[in-house]
């Protein structure tokens, strides 16, 4: 990133790990439930089985339609920090999980064009590999030194557990190096710890939700997530893919706070 390159959001203060101390938002209510986008790949794809890509020209029409309703993408930290202090009315999270190289190449062109910022959940033990927990087509995930530069930019860059194993039912011993030595591998590469977690499949249990809890991380983002798990430790998603156009999306928005509260009370 050059002198002249913005920020990815450099319009809204910037949050880091000091405010990790900084007291609790307040509880998760139906009208309090943050949105949070959730994306995976952005690319141009012959394949993709899962439906987890959306190609550039999609992603900037999508992220056109957000700033043509009001509304302004930032990091999941960022947003939790402005409903903290009562201004997060228009901000929408944005999320990248597993860390793509796309997100780099594809995605931070266009958060920077329109002045919004994001979040990006990396596989700390799979950096430089590829997706080869998926039965499908495989992709390149950014290396180090691209998960740096997207944290140089401004976004930031949060853990997706080291080998993207699915947490709920994992082994005390294996559960806390999936969750605690994610954490270290990135505090030594980017010189700060991560404060967010995304669970890898969306997959969690109340051990795996104490687990990144006690590793330290202030936040994880689901999937779904139950009404009794609802919580900072929890903070469901919505899934945002290729069909998603301006109606599509429009549509998930109104719905979404009503679909996470009707979650059944599962762990």
């Amino acid at each position: 990133m050059t002198a002249a390159e913005p920020r990815v959001g450099q319009t809204v203060e910037p949050c880091g790990p000091a405010s990790h101390a900084s007291p609790a938002p307040p509880a998760l209510t139906r009208r309090g439930i943050p949105l949070v986008l959730m994306y995976h790949a952005v690319a141009d794809v012959d394949e993709d089985p899962n439906q987890l890509a959306v190609t550039p020209d999609r992603f900037e029409a999508q992220m056109r339609w957000l700033r043509r309703l009001g509304l302004r993408g930032v990091s999941v930290a960022e947003l939790l920090d402005a409903r903290r202090a009562g201004r997060h009315r228009g901000l929408v999270g944005i999320t990248f999980d597993d860390g793509y190289t796309g997100v780099l190449q594809y995605a931070l062109p266009v958060l920077r064009r329109y002045g919004f910022g994001a979040t990006v959940f990396v596989v700390s033990d799979r950096l430089g590999g590829t997706n080869e927990w998926d039965a499908g087509p495989v992709w390149p995930l950014l290396d180090g030194a691209g998960v740096r530069e997207l944290a140089a930019a401004g976004v930031e860059v949060g853990s997706h557990s080291a080998n993207h194993v699915r947490l709920a039912g994992l082994p005390p011993d294996r559960l806390g190096e999936e969750v605690r030595a994610s954490r270290d591998r990135l505090r030594a590469l980017l010189g700060t710890a991560p404060r967010g977690f995304a669970y890898p499949y969306g997959s969690m249990d109340v051990a795996a939700r104490s687990a990144v809890a006690d590793a330290g991380y202030g936040y994880a983002c689901a999937v779904d997530a139950s009404r009794s798990s609802l919580g900072l430790m929890a903070l469901p998603r919505m899934y945002i893919g290729q069909h998603d156009n301006a109606l599509r999306l429009f549509a998930k928005r109104l719905l979404y706070r009503g679909h996470v509260t009707r979650r059944g009370n599962v762990s």
